[in-house]
């Protein structure tokens, strides 16, 4: 494939959202996208479910008394709906701007459906709303809030903001899959959006959180020969606030945690890894003409495949109803690409 340039800066937002406050967080990522901006960024990967947060009281009372909090996080949640009003703000700055973003979100269905998911929104930087991934497979007790995806948001588009290579990303533990992140490689993916909570801030994973990241970010970036920004946001005092005003006290959650970075394909660090508070943009630069010397040790879409031995698939049948309307079809300006198609 053929880039339209091949160096430019990437970057992973290290931040907390202002949390359970959709409007608030909007408003803070529209200014992180412009400060990305001031240092010649080209994309900005955010954290899971950066809007309006990730709902970390989900792991620490019982189930009965979190009902009033899910609804609130439902009516917190983005309809991502291409100049919708939520959508707006974002789509504006990255067009302002010239930044595309990978933005992790609390999904709501539109038209007025209660059913969410966790999803990542890709926004190219003329501000078109490529396509959005639901994640596969909520983890845990996060099957409580989220639906599953399905495969028709597994995919990767081309971003014109970044010279028209390819970016697709997956959240969380959704990485241990091994297929889905299968399904990336088979579409040409070279830039891989890793979207994480604070793992490391939750009881049992203070020594693990930080290696399971590190560790499942470079095994992507070399088996994918993609480079990898992953973005984590931190807990801060206000998540723990909320969560002592509408839950009561809990011991399960901290402050602090996150892991963001730049991974190179060959899992070399090229901005990070930033941990614990702090808010910050990890910046690093990229650049696609590597690709040419490291697909000569390994191409996973070419000779490292062997589909003769090892056969793969995928479905990419479109489930749920919103996704059968084809939201995402019209592209205005950008790459003059649909869909992700070549």
């Amino acid at each position: 494939m053929t880039f339209k340039e091949t160096k430019f800066k990437v970057a992973a937002a290290h931040a907390a959202p202002v949390f359970m406050d959709k409007e608030a967080t909007i408003r803070k990522a529209v200014r992180l996208i412009e400060e990305a901006a001031t240092q010649d960024v080209k994309l900005l990967v955010f954290p899971e479910t950066f809007i309006p947060g990730y709902p970390y009281w989900i792991e620490c009372y019982p189930p009965l008394t979190q009902v009033s909090a899910l609804a609130t996080y439902a009516a917190q949640s983005v309809v991502v709906e291409p100049n919708g009003a939520d959508m707006v703000p974002l789509q504006d700055a990255c067009r302002r701007t010239g930044v595309a973003i990978n933005l992790g979100v609390s999904e709501r269905m539109g038209g007025g459906g209660h059913t969410l998911f966790n999803s990542q929104v890709l926004v190219d930087g003329d501000g078109t709303v490529l396509g959005v991934h639901r994640k596969l497979q909520p983890t845990y007790v996060e099957r409580m809030v989220w639906a599953q995806g399905d495969g028709s948001t597994l995919r990767v588009w081309p971003v014109g903001a970044v010279g028209g290579a390819k970016v697709g990303g997956l959240a969380c533990w959704e990485h241990t899959m091994n297929g889905a992140r299968q399904a990336l490689i088979v579409q040409g993916q070279h830039i891989h959006a890793g979207a994480w909570p604070a793992l490391s801030t939750m009881r049992g994973f203070e020594t693990v959180a930080d290696a399971q990241i590190e560790g499942l970010m470079k095994a992507h970036a070399l088996t994918a020969q993609v480079w990898v920004v992953t973005a984590s946001n931190y807990v801060d005092e206000g998540c723990l606030e909320w969560m002592r005003e509408h839950l009561g006290e809990q011991e399960l959650v901290k402050t602090g945690g996150g892991w963001s970075a730049v991974v190179h394909p060959f899992c070399g660090f090229i901005a990070g890894p930033q941990t614990g508070e702090g808010e910050r943009l990890v910046v690093g630069e990229i650049d696609l003409g590597d690709l040419a010397t490291i697909k000569v040790w390994i191409d996973a879409k070419g000779h490292y495949q062997r589909p003769e031995i090892l056969r793969f698939g995928f479905d990419q049948t479109p489930y749920w109803a919103d996704e059968k309307t084809d939201r995402f079809k019209v592209v205005e300006g950008g790459n003059g690409e649909e869909n992700g198609e070549e």
